[in-house]
């Protein structure tokens, strides 16, 4: 019997050095990474996303970077569907793959498969969007940590598509929307390995400020400016983005939106942290360590599967 074919999943809090690590271990089994970031699929959003380089695009081949316009509804099913696909291909040639990203529910769809939810009837989402505009997000956010806790600390809690979403399915059936998460694992013809970066919480976050510099330095007020007549659309519903369109309505001065991406970074970094921490299977390493150990690592669990 022929041994599956392996996936390496790179996991960890955004700015810890996945991306780089990703290409160390492409090279090393001579393979292809899929991106794992729904923040990055999307065109036109190259900075506010810390998009790979040209340099680092280059240097391995990746998929599922910037190949849907904003304009497009893209969700976490065609993501899994289309990433299946692209691994089949890529078994068929080699017996290793890299699935990199720090959006833990895009890389749990490709290794267990999505969980199944009910149908929700219109009236209840109208609602709660009619609830949205006139009331604001806040007491959305409220509710939700009151109804869902354990959903609540892991989430986007500033996307109003999200929170809306959860609150719809408890809503219609009155049961929390974490509930309904990881029922069953999906079957998959391939095994999988997770590899963590981690670092200090302090380390974390000095990373993340100086990565939101480094993207102003790089034009991010420019790329926002040309994206805010199209603000209300899905894909721009993110960190970086939300705070400089609130500058441009006047609402908030750049200082301060500044502040804000660095602050909402932050939260998402810890949020990211508690998605992965619940999963036993990841074998932290510190996001200094040397990437031939991470290999060496790798090959030994692999021969011993």
């Amino acid at each position: 019997m022929s041994k599956k074919p392996l996936l390496i999943c790179v996991v960890g809090a955004t700015a810890i050095g996945k991306t780089t690590l990703s290409i160390a271990l492409a090279k090393a089994f001579d393979t292809e990474i899929i991106s794992a970031d729904s923040r990055q699929f999307y065109t036109s959003m190259n900075i506010g996303t810390a998009v790979p380089s040209n340099q680092e695009l280059a240097a391995a081949p990746h998929h599922f970077i910037q190949h849907k316009s904003i304009f497009d509804n893209y969700s976490v099913g065609d993501f899994e569907r289309e990433a299946l696909l692209k691994l089949d291909t890529l078994f068929s040639e080699k017996s290793t793959a890299i699935l990199v990203g720090g959006s833990g529910l895009y890389v749990d769809a490709v290794v267990n498969g999505l969980d199944h939810f009910p149908n929700i009837a219109k009236e209840i989402r109208e609602a709660l969007n009619t609830q949205l505009d006139n009331n604001g997000l806040q007491l959305l956010q409220q509710e939700l940590m009151r109804v869902d806790p354990l959903y609540y600390k892991s989430m986007d809690t500033e996307n109003p598509r999200r929170v809306i979403r959860a609150l719809e399915i408890y809503r219609a059936t009155g049961k929390p929307y974490s509930s309904f998460l990881n029922v069953k694992a999906a079957n998959r013809n391939f095994k999988t390995l997770y590899i963590g970066l981690t670092a200090e919480r302090p380390i974390v976050y000095e990373r993340i400020n100086k990565r939101v510099d480094i993207m102003l330095e790089n034009g991010l007020l420019e790329e926002v400016k040309k994206l805010y007549p199209n603000r209300d659309l899905n894909a721009l519903q993110t960190v970086a983005y939300r705070e400089l369109f609130q500058y441009f309505d006047g609402t908030l001065s750049l200082e301060k939106a500044v502040e804000e991406i660095k602050k909402n970074t932050r939260r998402f970094a810890k949020r990211q942290g508690t998605w992965f921490r619940k999963n036993q299977h990841i074998h932290w390493f510190d996001y200094t360590t040397n990437s031939e150990a991470i290999v060496r690592f790798i090959k030994e669990k692999n021969a011993q599967k």
